[in-house]
């Protein structure tokens, strides 16, 4: 490596293929790169080991250690440790990740202070998306920038993680710890560490989230491995009777965290279980006995009581003072994160209301649509609403967007905003139920309910459950989750034959096949000349120039969104009678690109409509988005630009191959794109006959009545004219 590593990362991995590509992204894209990762593959049975070969081909700072056999993660963090080079190590866990900045400031740091350990603060991050620093964030505030822990032993009270700790390499080899085996196996070295170093440093900063809740995870997992808490401790005390000169003034602060641990062990419901339950208490009892310091005392209050009773081996007298030690931890966040806490007491009141919301009668004649995880009025839903209010006016629609989206729908669309008391009410009454994804797991469909899923795009990339092959794309995919959720549908929506073969494989289930065409593509079927003159005039186009929409598709690979294609470039290149109308891909941040000249590139990230930006466009530019199905109904020519086609089908996968049946003119780079589009060549007859081509495969059912089939089948309870 060409630049002095100062920073080791040790990154033990196993079984965590839905997390792992979050992780990497978030270690090797920071701006700080004195920077190596050394990943121990613990012999991880799903595909850990081939995630980290693809990323350490891309970037020669990740060094891969594959395992023979699992070890354990503390065995995997010392197998690490060994390989390790920098100057200080920094032990990460594989399903969690580091904040934007975080290498940077603690490089900072670590280059000024030169402490044995620095202690960087994090944040939880919850299943239900929330992110939360740490209730223990003061005492990072106002720390002198070195000092001991004799100076400031309410450090002590800091969470005992490896990866809240960034250790000075040398000074950790000299302790002689190591990492133990089974639960909790990081304390056995984060207490030794802590006692013994003489310059301290704590970063009052959020450089790490902590993912809370995941499945598999010790802090939600019932086994018996939590009785290796006290293995840990000893070796803890072991260090001190060693180290007594240095380690010894901290004995009592050690021993009280020591019985404190145990007794939220064993308060914390699922962890031991039932049956084992006495056994542990009996473990912390002997625990206590043999390492209480000399002149100990009680804690005050309700803690002082339970460690007599720890003591003393009395369990049934513990039993029953457990449900109000359960009702203190409980209570703990309210005491120290009064935000966290009301966000819970919310969740919790808000389930319950949809849970009473679930015993009220169906409305029969209450429909609710929704489109691309409630960012607005959109797509086939959006089709679909329309046509329902024509034919079916009976049946009340009513949409569901976020809060910031709340203010973009159609005049005298009725509209709820999503975790509202009317969105819960809505949600658990409403007989129809249409949506482009899925809607939330939590909210259950119940008995009765009728649930349209109209997908919102052809598939060229791999999809739903052949996701399984592709780690990179399928990072964060729950297979089991979408699987059930499948299995709630009642009719899916297809627009062509290839998408119905797909889609009834990829997504499994009992629903109703309903080959209608995409009800989006309506608009583009029935818009008349008229309507597209008002289109390119609101979008400011000249008459007689031409409008050039280009449409790139999101990639999974990408660490941060890029488009492929410089715009402004292209649009001088093509001259002043075009102009160039860039829409990113809704997953990707809007370009906001400058204007080139007078006004040839405009920024259309954020228009509400893709059906009207495609009507106003005389050609399409696209790579592999669906977009290109839809453009195609409209007969006029699409250029493909796919710079990157051989990566983006290792990592996501594509079911045809989209350069040798393309629906026109295909180019690779910048220079070759300009080409086609000033010689004219994407017009030719040579481009119109694959277009042709592309079109009757992909386009048969495009009639412009696609909304209706759908809507007298599901509301009018008619059958479709192609089921």
């Amino acid at each position: 490596m060409s630049e002095q590593v100062l920073i080791s990362i040790v990154l033990p991995v196993y079984g965590v293929e839905e997390y792992l590509p979050q992780c990497l992204d978030s270690l090797l894209g920071q701006s700080f790169s004195g920077v190596e990762v050394v990943a121990v593959d613990d012999c991880s049975p799903d595909s850990c080991g081939a995630i980290l070969d693809e990323y350490a081909a891309r970037d020669s700072r990740l060094h891969v250690v594959h395992l023979e056999q699992n070890v354990g993660l503390g065995q995997a963090r010392n197998e690490g440790l060994a390989r390790a080079t920098g100057e200080y190590i920094w032990f990460v866990d594989s399903d969690d990740w580091l904040a934007e900045g975080a290498l940077a400031a603690v490089a900072e740091r670590l280059q000024r202070a030169r402490p044995d350990m620095l202690v960087v603060d994090f944040a939880l991050a919850y299943p239900d998306g929330g992110v939360e620093r740490d209730v223990r964030a003061h005492l990072f505030r106002d720390a002198p920038e070195i000092f001991t822990l004799a100076e400031r032993t309410g450090v002590l009270d800091l969470v005992m993680t490896a990866w809240s700790r960034v250790i000075r390499g040398q000074f950790l080899l000299g302790l002689d710890v190591g990492f133990g085996r089974g639960y909790y196996e990081d304390i056995s070295v984060t207490y030794p560490v802590l006692m013994a170093a003489q310059r301290l440093s704590l970063l009052d900063r959020v450089c790490y989230y902590y993912r809370r809740g995941r499945k598999g995870a010790i802090t939600n997992t019932a086994s018996p491995k939590h009785f290796d808490l006290f293995s840990q401790y000893e070796q803890i005390f072991a260090f001190i009777d060693r180290e007594e000169d240095t380690a010894g003034q901290f004995r009592k602060a050690v021993f009280d965290r020591t019985v404190r641990h145990a007794t939220t062990v064993l308060a914390t419901p699922g962890l031991v279980p039932k049956h084992l339950r006495r056994d542990f208490f009996r473990r912390a009892s002997e625990h206590f006995r043999r390492f209480r310091p000399q002149g100990y005392s009680y804690p005050p209050g309700l803690r002082g009581v339970q460690y007599r009773l720890v003591e003393q081996d009395a369990f049934a007298a513990y039993a029953a003072l457990e449900p109000v030690n359960r009702l203190r931890i409980a209570l703990r966040p309210a005491r120290r994160a009064p935000r966290r806490a009301a966000r819970l007491a919310g969740t919790a009141v808000r389930r319950a209301y949809y849970r009473a919301c679930l015993l009220l009668p169906i409305d029969e004649n209450l429909a609710v649509y929704a489109a691309y995880w409630y960012r607005g009025y959109a797509c086939n839903p959006a089709a679909i609403y329309e046509k329902a209010r024509e034919l079916a006016p009976g049946v009340h629609g009513v949409w569901v967007v976020s809060k910031e989206r709340a203010g973009s729908l159609p005049p005298g669309v009725d509209h709820i905003v999503a975790g509202s008391a009317r969105y819960l009410r809505t949600m658990a009454r409403a007989k129809y139920l249409v949506n482009n994804v899925n809607f939330p797991y939590e909210l259950s469909k119940r008995p009765g309910s009728v649930l349209v899923q109209t997908q919102h795009g052809t598939p060229l990339k791999k999809m739903g459950t052949d996701l399984r092959d592709y780690p990179v794309a399928a990072a964060r995919f729950n297979f089991d989750r979408l699987v059930e959720q499948c299995e709630r549908w009642d009719f899916l929506v297809l627009p062509n034959p290839h998408t119905t073969e797909v889609f009834t494989r990829v997504f499994p289930g009992h629903y109703e096949v309903l080959p209608t065409g995409y009800p989006r593509a309506d608009r583009l079927v029935n818009a008349t000349a008229d309507e597209v003159r008002q289109l390119r005039e609101a979008l400011g186009i000249e008459p007689g120039h031409t409008a050039v929409l280009y449409a790139p598709t999101h990639r999974d690979y990408q660490d941060e969104a890029e488009l492929p294609l410089d715009p402004e470039r292209l649009a001088a290149q093509l001259g002043p009678d075009h102009v160039l109308l860039v829409r990113a891909h809704y997953f990707d941040a809007p370009r906001n690109h400058q204007d080139a000249g007078p006004r040839r590139v405009r920024d259309v990230s954020a228009h509400p409509s893709i059906e009207d930006l495609c009507l106003a466009a005389d050609v399409l530019i696209t790579d592999y988005s669906s977009v290109m199905f839809d453009y195609a109904t409209l007969d006029r020519p699409i250029v493909i630009y796919a710079p990157d086609w051989e990566r983006y089908r290792q990592t996501r996968g594509v079911y045809f191959d989209l350069l040798q049946q393309p629906p026109g003119s295909v180019t690779t780079t910048p220079e070759q794109l300009a080409e086609v589009l000033r010689t004219g060549e994407y017009a030719s007859a040579a481009a119109a006959k694959q277009r042709e081509a592309f079109r009757a495969r992909f386009c048969p059912y495009d009639d412009g009545h696609a909304a209706e089939r759908v809507v007298r089948r599901v509301f009018l309870g008619k059958p479709s004219d192609r089921s």
